[in-house]
């Protein structure tokens, strides 16, 4: 293997959302477990409380597709891209990392489509954790079908609110038709990232 296990024969790993780009969890892989995941394409670690290998989700149900595996480059660091199915944190929430030391202070981000992002995220948190009452949580539940029914209903308020000339109206219209287009593109497992690549490819053409 091109990594470098430490002195106890660990390597730690960074397990990431492939759609989302959220960081879920951090966790020890020992050359086993890292053998087991590159064999099941599925993540298996290595519990250094309990001194023994562990497949993430082979009780919970909230298994961890591996998307890729990529090295630092000093070869003593794990990137794991997944798809995950449901929570990463043992408390059910859809990352182990939704707690903030800065949560108080406004964004600094001057990315006009920062919000695309955070929509993005949120809604592969809502799918993860399904929480009640959640508008998300009731599209993943209905399915695609009810997901493109929406997409189609919003079209229409768009196309009618810009043949009524009303940009208030439109402004609201073409919202609510991203947001159902990023939940399709989640439920798709397509990242939006990939949506953006092919606009700049048709761009330089």
């Amino acid at each position: 293997m091109n990594v470098t296990f430490d002195e106890k024969g660990l390597i730690p790993a960074v397990v990431q959302d492939a759609t989302s780009k959220e960081v879920l969890t951090v966790a020890y892989m020992n050359e086993e477990s890292l053998q087991k995941t590159l064999e099941t394409r599925e993540t298996w670690f290595y519990s250094r409380s309990r001194q023994e290998l562990w497949h993430k989700g082979a009780t919970s149900g909230n298994t961890q597709k591996v998307i890729d595996i990529r090295y630092d480059c000093d070869q003593d660091a794990l990137v794991v891209l997944v798809i995950p199915a449901g929570p990463a944190c043992h408390k059910g929430k859809y990352s182990c990392f939704s707690d903030s030391l800065l949560s108080s202070e406004a964004p600094t981000s001057d990315d006009r489509f920062r919000i695309l992002n955070i929509l993005e995220s949120t809604i592969a948190q809502r799918e993860a954790e399904k929480p009640e009452g959640s508008y998300t949580t009731y599209l993943f539940e209905k399915g695609i079908d009810k997901m493109l029914k929406k997409v189609g209903e919003e079209a229409g308020e768009v196309i009618i609110a810009a043949k009524n000339r009303d940009p208030e109206e439109l402004k609201w219209e073409v919202a609510d038709l991203l947001f159902h287009l990023l939940v399709v593109l989640r439920e798709q497992k397509l990242p939006l990232d990939e949506v953006l690549k092919t606009l700049e490819e048709r761009h330089g053409k």
